[in-house]
């Protein structure tokens, strides 16, 4: 059985590097291979600043660096700053709170300098939680971030069959990194039950046929009710984690776009 499951996941992570490897790569730049806070990391423009530690998504299961390189070489072109991308423990061998500690020992180990955290998807909530952790951050950058591990969000069910984010799919991947039903609804990692007073000033875009958008924008209600600055749109007839999406579709290019000016933006 365990074989049986290391061979699932084996499969599925290869799947997620087959596809990004066939979409277009990012623009040229420098880029490091190293470790920060014995974290392995991928810096991008080393000498820039200020500096973005960006957690990638996948399920807290299937992404890694290679999966979301074009993504980040965007981000740091666009922003202009260096971007730290984490190669932080996954799920299953992994579980919570490896992923989290992780990213906090790098946004410690670079304490002194203008920091923010951005991530996508599952990697938008790592980067929040590590934020709850870590004082004194720049901003939150995140595009259709996890908020709510038990996944009760209306949305969730009306738009389970839009043929990119499959909710069970999900509600597998978080049960490896978050087996307790009881941990995943406490404020440890339920971003809708947190106490979210002093985050840094936040970026959150969604996605209107997103099974996330809901709990997405539950957050950002929840980061207003708590006093802490929000720049939020939904765009409009994209899919969850569009950017991924922006080969073959102008809108989702259209889209990232917008984010990423966005982001410069909040950085300045």
């Amino acid at each position: 059985m365990v074989r049986a499951m290391d061979h699932k996941i084996a499969a599925q992570r290869d799947g997620a590097r087959s596809r990004a490897a066939r979409r277009s790569p990012g623009p040229p730049m420098p880029t490091v291979d190293r470790r920060i806070g014995g974290v392995p990391v991928r810096v991008y423009q080393p000498d820039a600043t200020p500096v973005i530690v960006y957690l990638h998504g996948g399920g807290f299961v299937i992404g890694d660096l290679e999966t979301h390189d074009a993504q980040v070489r965007r981000l740091a072109a666009a922003t202009g700053a260096r971007v730290v991308a984490v190669d932080y423990r996954r799920a299953p061998e992994h579980p919570w709170p490896a992923a989290v500690d992780d990213t906090v020992a790098v946004l410690t180990a670079l304490a002194g300098q203008p920091l923010a955290v951005a991530g996508d998807s599952s990697g938008g909530m790592l980067a929040a939680l590590a934020a709850l952790r870590v004082p004194g951050l720049l901003a939150q950058l995140l595009v259709c971030p996890n908020a709510d591990l038990t996944l009760s969000s209306p949305s969730v069910v009306s738009e389970a069959d839009n043929g990119f984010l499959d909710p069970a799919q999900l509600r597998e991947w978080i049960g490896w990194w978050v087996p307790s039903p009881e941990v995943r609804a406490s404020a440890a990692v339920n971003l809708l039950v947190a106490d979210l007073h002093g985050l840094p000033p936040a970026l959150v875009v969604t996605a209107e046929h997103d099974p996330l958008r809901d709990e997405g924008e539950a957050y950002v209600a929840r980061l207003t009710s708590a006093g802490v600055p929000v720049r939020h749109w939904r765009e409009a007839g994209l899919l969850h984690d569009f950017p991924t999406m922006r080969d073959a579709n102008p809108a989702a290019a259209a889209a990232e776009d917008r984010f990423l000016a966005a982001a410069r933006e909040l950085l300045l």
